[in-house]
């Protein structure tokens, strides 16, 4: 930086230089947070146990560029009601697989779903018309806690759009007894 050595007072300099240095680091953040990462607060149960009210969690952007998302990932999209915000999801099926509802379980593909998250059965009102076939570059989405989420099995939600999930939760970074990675 050949211009703050004509900056003969050597205050003035060092004000200079760090001025640039937080820019430089303001750009860096800015840059970072449009195009590798975001972070995600959990408001409500609906992925209760593995995120719980209150959780704040770290999006990976990049790793949505670089391949499609996968069964299992847990992902964020905009709350189709509400876009400012953000619905917080684990992917259940992706392109080409058929979900449907029967008795209250889930299956993929004619498999009923086994996790540890559907023990109880599932319902409720405005849901979609099972069994449905996941079209291309659309995903299935389920909250953990399936009786208490807003979710795919919705008309109001749906199955999501690839452009619109905003990227994969790897690390929880609040509360401070719970940091830790994202299973």
């Amino acid at each position: 930086m050949r211009f703050l050595e004509r900056i003969e007072n050597p205050i003035l300099r060092g004000a200079v230089e760090w001025l640039v240095l937080i820019g430089l680091a303001v750009l860096l953040f800015f840059v970072l947070r449009a195009f590798v990462f975001r972070t995600a607060h959990i408001d409500g149960f609906s992925m209760a146990p593995t995120l719980e009210h209150g959780d704040w969690v770290i999006l990976n952007r990049f790793v949505y560029i670089l391949s499609a998302p996968r069964v299992g990932d847990i992902t964020a999209f905009p709350n189709p009601e509400n876009p400012s915000e953000h619905f917080v999801k684990r992917v259940i099926a992706t392109q080409g697989d058929t979900v449907d509802l029967r008795e209250g379980f889930f299956y993929v593909n004619n498999e009923r779903l086994e996790d540890d998250f559907s023990s109880a059965p599932t319902g409720g009102s405005g849901l979609l018309d099972f069994p449905i076939t996941i079209d291309d570059r659309y995903f299935f989405l389920l909250g953990d806690n399936r009786n208490g989420s807003q979710d795919s099995r919705f008309a109001v939600v749906g199955t999501i759009p690839r452009r619109e999930m905003v990227g994969r939760a790897g690390v929880r970074i609040w509360p401070p007894g719970r940091v830790g990675l994202v299973r």
